[in-house]
């Protein structure tokens, strides 16, 4: 399953205003991303068409199980490379902001070495208390 970073942008979005809020609508994610209401209405469109996500009479946005698994993906990577580049000294807003950039991009194996390193040092440091 292959999925360009804008689908994966807007998946994890989605899933953070679920998580947050228990709904998710188009209006939300347009206020979240700062993206025009007809952009993110093509987009949901285009998740939509893909298998991604279905909109019910409502509007109200809801990931599909190829949709929560890459929102999931995509969630995890932002969260687990903003905390490494933090403890590496990187601020908390550049972290995040960089993870967000590298997130899409990194290989699986890359990133599973770095989740293995993480949790390596995490029970080092653990252990030390």
């Amino acid at each position: 399953m292959h999925t360009g970073e804008s689908a994966e942008m807007y998946l994890e979005c989605i899933l953070e205003l679920k998580n947050e809020r228990g709904e998710a609508r188009s209006i939300d994610v347009a206020r979240r991303t700062g993206y025009s209401k007809p952009s993110v209405s093509r987009a949901m469109g285009l998740l939509k068409k893909n298998g991604y996500i279905e909109i019910d009479g409502n509007g109200y946005i809801f990931l599909t199980s190829d949709g929560q698994k890459v929102a999931e993906k995509i969630f995890e990577r932002h969260k687990l490379i903003t905390e490494f580049l933090v403890r590496l000294g990187v601020s908390e807003d550049i972290a995040a902001e960089d993870a967000c950039r590298i997130e899409h991009v990194i290989s699986d194996e890359s990133f599973a070495k770095i989740k293995e390193f993480a949790n390596n040092v995490s029970k080092i440091n653990t252990a030390k208390r």
